[in-house]
């Protein structure tokens, strides 16, 4: 059997879903038996040998929680995948805490279900089982996890074009997955035999990272006392991850258009041009059109990387996806640290739903790890997410470091307690003036009017404008979209 195909095992109390799943898989070149109940699947499981189990969540008798519960007791690292029409954020936490290795709402598309398949059997033959294990890690375990349309359709794009050589860039914020989609392209692809390797453009410096990519030859330079083989070489026939390719200096840029245009390139200090048989696949979270137009990142690379471009939604845009990623991350660390955690509070969960994850998937994943570990009860509770809000800047705050100051309103030297409350000590610099009074919008707007004069003065320079109001190029550019600046 090869590894694109398993063994599966398929329980659900709806005689036609059966029926049509068994049809659609076995066209897959797949082997598929089925089950009408759980006690039923949970027999056929001990009794034969499968390499994944997909069933649905809500059955009569024994539901879905609990035939997962069973068969995580196993312990064999069999992926399962749960199917429900009755999508909450509780019983998909309950699902992932458990160890489920995806999460597929109802109704749903045959290509979905089988590229869900597939991965989960490429993950099974790749010697990663399920989140129970404690050994498994976001990255190594290549999944993708999320049921939202945004999610799905990137993961068809990338089933659809890791069959062919097409160049790939993937742009998103830091913390969204780059990386683990990269590895998906690759693993997909008729490369996945070869080597994947990386490069982060901007973690090695201007005068390495040339010699890190092409290599180079004795004498090239004074430290250069012996040959070096680059990276491009060592991924020959694979895939050649550049990540944060918009940190990328010019002078490398030019040498890596050659790799692009020609298939070769050439060691540094070298004179003999050598082959570049391998899959190109960039990452930035970068504004490349923006780099282009400030003449920061070459016109000509940016049209060779942009072949096929995958946008990678923020976090806060795949609302819908927290519950999934909160339980996967709960089952990872739990294991991890050997505790037995229930699952999440109503309140945690809202806190966690309502957050506007400045740093993405990984903000999440470090907060469920702090929970985890910080916790005094057995479930997740609003209070042990709580200081990752403290410690974490919002996206919406700026820092205004490098402007005059304004008096603040609420200025500790300007207020004290009294057994009535808080009351001011002197006059407020600002009064708020009589009938209702929206805080928000007034700070909104003069946050606006900070971001419009620095893009005046830089005559809409986003990178020059972030610089002088001292905070991050992707703070900026999330701002000047959210309140319409862009337009």
């Amino acid at each position: 059997m090869s590894q694109t195909s398993g063994k599966i095992l398929f329980v659900d109390d709806d005689q036609g879903l059966r029926r049509s799943l068994k049809i659609i898989l076995e066209k897959s070149g797949h082997t598929v038996d089925t089950a009408a109940d759980g006690p039923t699947g949970l027999k056929m499981f001990d009794e034969n040998e499968y390499d994944l189990v997909i069933h649905d969540l809500k059955m009569p008798g024994m539901d879905g929680i609990q035939l997962l519960g069973e068969l995580m007791k196993r312990e064999t690292g069999i992926p399962v995948v749960v199917v429900t029409a009755y999508s909450t954020w509780n019983t998909a936490v309950e699902a992932m805490r458990l160890g489920a290795y995806g999460y597929l709402p109802k109704p749903f598309d045959n290509e979905d279900v089988r590229a869900l398949v597939l991965r989960a059997l490429q993950t099974r033959h790749l010697g990663v089982g399920s989140a129970s294990s404690a050994a498994a890690d976001v990255l190594t375990s290549l999944r993708m996890i999320g049921s939202t349309p945004k999610i799905q359709e990137i993961l068809r794009l990338v089933r659809r074009v890791a069959a062919t050589d097409s160049t790939v860039i993937i742009q998103g914020e830091s913390g969204t997955g780059k990386e683990l989609i990269a590895r998906l392209v690759h693993l997909y692809s008729l490369r996945r035999e070869s080597a994947f390797i990386g490069v982060n453009c901007g973690a090695i410096s201007e005068t390495l990272l040339e010699s890190e990519i092409f290599g180079h030859v004795r004498g090239a330079f004074t430290s250069a006392v012996s040959d070096k083989q680059g990276l491009l070489d060592l991924s020959s026939g694979g895939t050649f991850f550049l990540d944060e390719v918009g940190e990328m200096s010019l002078q490398t840029q030019v040498a890596f258009l050659r790799v692009l245009e020609t298939k070769t390139y050439m060691p540094v200090g070298g004179t003999t041009p050598k082959k570049a048989d391998v899959r190109i696949v960039a990452a930035t979270k970068r504004d490349l059109e923006s780099m282009v137009e400030n003449r920061t990142f070459r016109e000509d690379l940016f049209y060779r990387l942009n072949v096929i471009p995958v946008h990678l939604p923020a976090l806060r845009e795949r609302v819908d996806d927290i519950p999934l990623l909160a339980g996967h991350f709960l089952s990872i660390y739990s294991n991890i640290v050997g505790r037995s955690m229930e699952g999440f509070t109503d309140e945690a969960m809202e806190m966690l739903m309502n957050w506007e994850w400045p740093g993405n998937i990984r903000e999440l994943q470090n907060t469920i790890q702090r929970a985890v570990t910080l916790a005094t009860g057995n479930k997740i509770e609003a209070a042990d997410v709580q200081p990752a809000r403290r410690i974490s800047e919002p996206p919406s705050t700026v820092s205004f470091s490098r402007v005059p100051a304004m008096p603040h309103p609420a200025a500790p030297s300007q207020y004290g307690a009294t057994a009535s409350g808080i009351q001011p000590t002197s006059a407020p610099a600002y009064e708020i003036p009589d009938g209702r009074f929206n805080l928000e919008l007034k700070l909104e707007e003069i946050e606006g009017e900070y971001i419009r004069s620095a893009l005046q003065k830089t005559d809409g320079n986003l990178t020059r404008a972030a610089e002088m109001l001292g905070i991050t190029f992707r703070s900026i550019r999330y701002k000047v979209k959210k309140l319409g600046l862009d337009r």
